[in-house]
């Protein structure tokens, strides 16, 4: 009895002991020196020396994080591993993802019930427009600048429930003013084809280009036509500020691994209470789904998300640690969310129109400013598509992957250029860890990328080998280019 005793006192110490192992402190970070945006902070990442990452907030699901999250996250894995059941059961499920739910919480100003953790902000709106039910008037108001996967999840809602869904083509650069009458315009046509809008999705900041949109009117206008409001906010939280109350979306997802510096993947969903309701079940289904009636519960939606599948949701936990992270920073006077922010829009716009002026083009944006409110710049490149592609209209994405996949591997630059309204342009990201004289490399490079274009070498150069079996001749190209750094392909 007392061998019974004590093996019951020992599990409880070990498991009071896992608690406080797994407890944030100061987000679990070990120090709270402040950190200078800039060279100081570059050394907080673990990029490979001599690579330029100006494509942060990649289209996909990248971002990077400090390796001071990373050492948090790496706590949490060994944890995980020691006690699978206890770490999952009694430390995750009990108390680290509700801490975690109420750091993001707070910092977009929303009651805890509101928020939930999920993979990345694709799974978020593809979540909504599998939940809602749809009538045969129905209608989705989206624009030509929505992101693919959403236009990809229309048409399969379309194919295999004849949903209707309507794009709003519109020209950039144009005011805020323009793309809200747009949008007010649209919504009368639907209408006069008898047809009801039930929901319109639209950005926070768009991908591709990266500008920032007149979400805020949008919504506004949404609330008064009795409109759902669909924020995709994937580059969103961390790059700007959001009070999603006072923004009052009926639904808003958004990544934390782009701009807010949390490990892959991670991401929030936003659904106030009063929408609750139209979300029922996760993608996948998980077990926390409820039967209509078959519970006496009003509300199943936080523990319906709080265990979808198994998988490694460690990077939720590590808000906090990204947040305290964050709070480091230092900039002109500012600390923190504003020294971040307030560094990388200058760094965006003093940046963009360096790479402007070496290839001899501009910026996107308009006479107001307000696109380019953010931390991505648009830039034109120098290349005349009509007359590269004359017989190969097909082959402009080609182009555009080829600049891509040369500036990565061949001069260490990560960049990312994209066809829009048939022209050729480059999205480049502002971030802490970057500084004046990376825009400058990358617009001396974007430079001999776009001469070789035109010259045709996209349509007859041997495929570009990835980093371990790459050229020597490649090396040597990047040695010119910047003779100060090491080629990481060399072993050295």
């Amino acid at each position: 009895m007392r061998d019974r005793q004590r093996t019951r006192e020992e599990v409880t110490l070990q498991c009071e002991k896992g608690r406080e192992q797994s407890r944030p402190q100061s987000g679990g970070l070990s120090t709270s020196a402040t950190i200078e945006c800039g060279e100081d902070a570059a050394k907080h990442f673990a990029f490979e020396r001599g690579y330029i990452n100006l494509n942060h907030g990649e289209s996909g699901s990248y971002g990077t994080h400090p390796i001071d999250v990373a050492e948090v996250r790496r706590k949490y894995l060994d944890r995980a591993e020691a006690r699978p059941d206890t770490f999952v059961r009694y430390e995750y499920r009990s108390h680290l993802l509700n801490q975690a739910r109420q750091a993001i919480a707070d910092y977009v100003h929303a009651p805890l019930d509101t928020c939930v953790l999920i993979q990345n902000a694709t799974t978020g709106i593809d979540t909504v427009l599998r939940n809602l039910d749809f009538a045969t008037e129905d209608a989705v108001i989206c624009f030509s600048t929505t992101y693919p996967a959403f236009l990809n999840t229309l048409d399969y809602l379309n194919e295999r429930h004849n949903l209707d869904f309507w794009i709003i083509q519109h020209p950039l650069p144009v005011t805020d003013h323009d793309i809200c009458s747009y949008f007010e315009r649209i919504l009368e046509k639907v209408r006069k084809a008898d047809q009801k809008p039930k929901l319109a999705i639209f950005d926070t900041i768009s991908s591709q280009p990266g500008i920032r949109w007149p979400f805020e009117r949008l919504t506004d206008i949404c609330r008064k036509e009795g409109i759902l409001s669909c924020i995709d906010g994937a580059h969103g939280v961390g790059q700007i500020p959001f009070d999603l109350p006072k923004l009052n979306p009926d639904f808003f997802a958004s990544n934390c691994h782009k701009w807010l510096h949390t490990p892959r993947s991670c991401a929030l969903l936003y659904v106030p209470v009063h929408n609750q309701h139209l979300i029922r079940s996760t993608l996948p289904t998980g077990f926390g789904f409820v039967k209509k009636g078959s519970s006496d519960k009003t509300n199943t939606f936080v523990a319906n998300f709080a265990a979808v599948a198994t998988s490694d949701d460690t990077p939720y936990l590590c808000i906090p640690a990204a947040l305290a992270w964050r709070k480091r920073l230092t900039f002109n006077g500012w600390t923190g969310e504003d020294a971040i922010m307030n560094y990388n829009k200058d760094l965006a716009r003093r940046g963009g129109k360096l790479v402007a002026d070496i290839l001899g083009t501009e910026v996107m944006d308009n006479a107001q400013g307000t696109l380019g409110d953010c931390a991505m710049v648009n830039v034109r490149l120098p290349i005349d598509l009509e007359n590269i592609t004359e017989e190969k209209p097909s082959h402009e994405e080609d182009i555009a992957g080829w600049i891509n996949k040369t500036m990565n591997l061949q001069f260490n630059i990560a960049v990312n250029a994209f066809i829009y309204a048939d022209v050729l342009w480059v999205r480049l990201s502002a971030q802490v860890y970057l500084e004046m004289k990376h825009f400058e490399a990358a617009g001396n490079a974007l430079n001999r990328v776009c001469r070789r274009v035109r010259l045709e070498e996209w349509n007859r150069e041997a495929p570009i080998q990835v980093a371990g079996g790459i050229e020597d001749k490649i090396c040597s190209t990047t040695e010119k280019l910047h003779p100060s750094w090491t080629s990481p392909f060399r072993g050295e």
